[in-house]
């Protein structure tokens, strides 16, 4: 079974910046990719961002492309979200996530809330 703990949520003000941190434990064999996704109150979880765990290959949703840096230290089997220039519209609950080969569904961490004030 894999655990993934994120810490680095908070109460931040618009144009700050904030880093979120995620680390897996347990079977990291067959893992295809890490990411972020967020959750606002009333709405869907929304992909952030994603990194694939071999070669590197990150991905932006557009809404934070500019702002958000995805970066992996995979000797410590962690990711992280640098969120430059926030804006109260990035409140939400974020997620950490990762998915397996053939696994059909991502695995989630606790959640970690980030609140932006205007």
């Amino acid at each position: 079974q894999v655990q993934l703990t994120e810490s680095g949520g908070g109460l931040v003000q618009a144009g700050g910046s904030l880093t979120l941190s995620c680390t897996a434990s347990g079977r990291m064999f067959n893992l295809y990719k890490m990411g972020w996704f967020r959750q606002a109150p009333g709405k869907d979880r929304d992909f952030v961002a994603d990194v694939t765990w071999s070669g590197a290959t990150t991905n932006y949703a557009d809404s934070v492309k500019d702002r958000f840096t995805l970066s992996k230290n995979s000797a410590e089997n962690t990711i992280y979200l640098q969120m430059n220039n926030v804006k109260p519209e990035d409140t939400a609950v974020y997620y950490c996530g990762a998915y397996w080969y053939g696994a059909g569904n991502w695995h989630w961490g606790q959640g970690t809330q980030v609140t932006v004030s205007s």
